[in-house]
């Protein structure tokens, strides 16, 4: 292996566990700003929860009536 093969494999290693510290802070960030109760619900979690309720209510008027 020459020095530029192993300057390549270094840089990506670097990049790698630069990589894994930023997802651990990020992880971090949260972790503290939930348990400062600045918990919000991911705008995911709130279109599923509005798509069951309308598919609820037109099986029930659909199924019922």
């Amino acid at each position: 292996m020459n020095d530029s093969e192993s300057a390549d494999r270094e840089r990506g290693d670097t990049q790698r566990l630069n990589w894994i510290d930023r997802r651990r802070a990020k992880i971090r960030d949260e972790i503290a700003r939930n348990r400062r109760g600045e918990y919000t619900v991911p705008t995911w979690v709130l279109t599923v929860a509005l798509v069951a309720i309308v598919v609820g209510w037109l099986a029930l008027i659909f199924l019922v009536g």
